[in-house]
Parts: C-alpha cells; sequence; structure tokens
C-alpha cells in the first residue's frame, strides 16, 4: 500500500458516518481510497448509503490533517498496518463484513496458517476458572496455537499470560488506540507480549478508551479466530456478546459449564443449554471438534531443519514458509521489520542458499 493511499485511506476513515462496511464498498467500487477523493461528488453520491451531509463530510479538509497526524504518530511509533485488500490482512478477518479496512499492530505478529481460538471471560474470574484457563492453554501448546484475547482483567490476561509462559503466540485486541494502554496495571505484561505476538486494534492514537469501545474491539477478537471460547460469564456480558459475534461469523462458540450457583457460570450454562456452544470439560474436547491435527501425525519429512538462525532471521524465513513467496515490502509488513533490515537479511539467507530471489523482488525457500 502506498503512503498516498494509506493517508488517503485514514482521511475516508476519518469522515463522520463513514464506518467499515460503507468504506469497503466505496473502495471496492472505485478501486481505492485515493480515487474516491478524484472522484466527482455527483458519482459518489450514487453509492447507496451517501447521502448529501454525508457527501459533504468526506470531503472536508480537516479529515486529510487528521489522517496526516496519524500518519506521523504511526511512523514514530513504528506502528504498522494491514489493509483489508493486501495479502497481509488476516485471512479470517477478510470474511467478516465488518471486519475492519485498517488493522493497526505492534509487535512481532505471525499468524500464517496456525490454529488460533480466542479465550475470553468474565473480569471476575474464580480461582477455578483460573486454573481451567492455565491448564487449557498449557495443554493445548502441542498444536502451537495463536492466542486471542482482550488485555483486560480476568480472564483475559490469564490466557495471555499462560501462552506466553507455554511460549506461544499471542494477541491482545485492544479498545483504544496505540497512544494509551488500558488497564494501566497491565502495562508491565506488554514487553513480553510484544516478544510473543503483539497487539491489534483499529482505534487511532487519539481514541482514547471508553467502555463503548469493547463491542467493536470484540468483533476483531471472534473474527480473527477460527473458534471464541468462554471460560466464565455471568448472565450478560461482554464475553457473550463476543460469542454471539463469532456465530454471526458462522465460527465455533465453546463453553466451560459451571455449578448452577455460580453467578459467573451463568452465561456459560444457558450458552451450553440453549445450544449455542459446544460444552468444554477438557482441552481434548477443542482439537478434537475443530479437527486440529494430531501432533504425532506430522511426518518427520514436514519438517524443515534450519541451521543456527538469530531471532530475526528465522521470523523472516518462518513467514517464506508460510506463505511461499513474498516481496521484500510484503515480509517488512508482515515481520514489523524496517524494509532496510529486511533486505540485510535476505541477502544473508540468499547467501547461505536459504532463500532465493525471484522476479518482481520477491523471494521463496530455496528447495
Amino acid at each position: 500500500m502506498t503512503e498516498s493511499n494509506l493517508l488517503a485511506t485514514l482521511a475516508l476513515l476519518r469522515s463522520p458516518n463513514i464506518g467499515d462496511i460503507l468504506a469497503r464498498r466505496l473502495i471496492r467500487h472505485f478501486g481505492s481510497a485515493e480515487a474516491i477523493f478524484k472522484s466527482k461528488k455527483r458519482s459518489i453520491g450514487k453509492i447507496d448509503g451517501i447521502g448529501g451531509q454525508l457527501l459533504n463530510d468526506l470531503f472536508n479538509p480537516l479529515n486529510f490533517t487528521d489522517a496526516e497526524q496519524e500518519l506521523r504518530f504511526m511512523e514514530d511509533q513504528n506502528i504498522s498496518c494491514s489493509y483489508f485488500l493486501e495479502e497481509s490482512y488476516p485471512e479470517r478477518l477478510k470474511h467478516c463484513v465488518d471486519g475492519p479496512v485498517l488493522l493497526f499492530q505492534r509487535g512481532r505478529i505471525n499468524l500464517g496458517d496456525k490454529p488460533i481460538i480466542s479465550i475470553v471471560g468474565t473480569r471476575q474470574i474464580t480461582s477455578l476458572g483460573r486454573a481451567f484457563c492455565r491448564n487449557l492453554v498449557e495443554s493445548l501448546s502441542v498444536y502451537n496455537p495463536v492466542i486471542i484475547s482482550g488485555f483486560a482483567y480476568g480472564t483475559d490476561i490469564i490466557a495471555q499470560r499462560a501462552a506466553v509462559d507455554s511460549n506461544l503466540q499471542t494477541i491482545g485486541c485492544l479498545a483504544h488506540g496505540f497512544e494509551q494502554i488500558y488497564p494501566k496495571s497491565h502495562e508491565p505484561y506488554m514487553k513480553r507480549i510484544m516478544e510473543h505476538g503483539g497487539f491489534f486494534t483499529d482505534f487511532w492514537s487519539i481514541d482514547t478508551f471508553e467502555r463503548t469501545n469493547f463491542i467493536k474491539r470484540n468483533r476483531i477478537i471472534a473474527g480473527l479466530s477460527e473458534a471464541t471460547v468462554v471460560i466464565e460469564s455471568a448472565e450478560k456480558g461482554g464475553s457473550l456478546i463476543t460469542a454471539d459475534l463469532a456465530r454471526s461469523y458462522d465460527r465455533e462458540v465453546f463453553a466451560v459449564p459451571g455449578r448452577p450457583s455460580n453467578p459467573y457460570s451463568v452465561g456459560c450454562n444457558n450458552l451450553i443449554k440453549y445450544q449455542q456452544a459446544h460444552m468444554l470439560t477438557q482441552p481434548e474436547d477443542i482439537p478434537y471438534i475443530l479437527n486440529w491435527r494430531s501432533p504425532e501425525a506430522i511426518l518427520p519429512a514436514e519438517v524443515k531443519l534450519v541451521p543456527e538462525l538469530n531471532s530475526n532471521e528465522k521470523l523472516i524465513y518462518d513467514h517464506l514458509l508460510i506463505h511461499d513467496r513474498s516481496s521484500l515490502d510484503s515480509i517488512s509488513r508482515n515481520t514489523g521489520l524496517p524494509t532496510n533490515e529486511v533486505a540485510s537479511i535476505l541477502l544473508k539467507l540468499e547467501l547461505r542458499n536459504l532463500i532465493r530471489p525471484l522476479p518482481g523482488k520477491a523471494y521463496e525457500i530455496h528447495t
């Protein structure tokens, strides 16, 4: 994505009352956000959902002023983004009608074709819920899944800390921009999570935390994964909204049953009772229902032994293993490494005969 088109896309999204669904429709119709702003108002006004006031708001020059400010923040803070029409955009989110047009990210996120599950639940998680959550993540670690959650109090942070302890990739989906962190008490966990994955958000840097942001954030948690797991939940709560979103995206939902007398099991018990979720009583239920391949079924011939790669070299090599072939810019976006550093590492790997260059500044694994 060119910088000019990124700037135009930011300006489009900054326009009042243009959400992701309408923005996607406009971009697909005109080809790009840049093309939208180069079009005549008359032709834009013919698009379903575009009224006179919205059209005037769209061409408000303040949208580009805000977009330029956000772009500078991204560059200063080394924040990358995935665009919904690009290869780097998370595959499952592409199939969500309300998926974000731009997904901002920090860290070393590499989803590839790994199994991905979201783990959510109440902030007031019980000791039994804590133990179940940690055991679940640790037991599933042999499948090397990516653990998605919301970096919030209770279930979220327990699941993500368990993922880090099990050396799994974990991604926190935030309900605010990257200029702040909520809750503040979780700031000490950020470094380790960034080393084992990172953070996603579609909120801008100037977007502060509001409780109403949770629903918007939850669609990303549900949309990224093939299944959402609810550990504990009261009769009403954000985790049940995430479960509903997952079901609307045609994804699987799992719920851990609990004692009827436990107020933080009512939500899970209802999901099971009304056949809105699979009952989850042991970790093995997830790979069985999702048909994950058993680790023992992986043949030795499928394992690629790579000699002595440092962390950044391995990051790039693993990306090429997953994506078969990628351009230098695509590798940089996916790994979060600067383009000049990626170019240097690619040359080293090429000289070691581990990768080979292709036309169009692309690369692939040398077989």
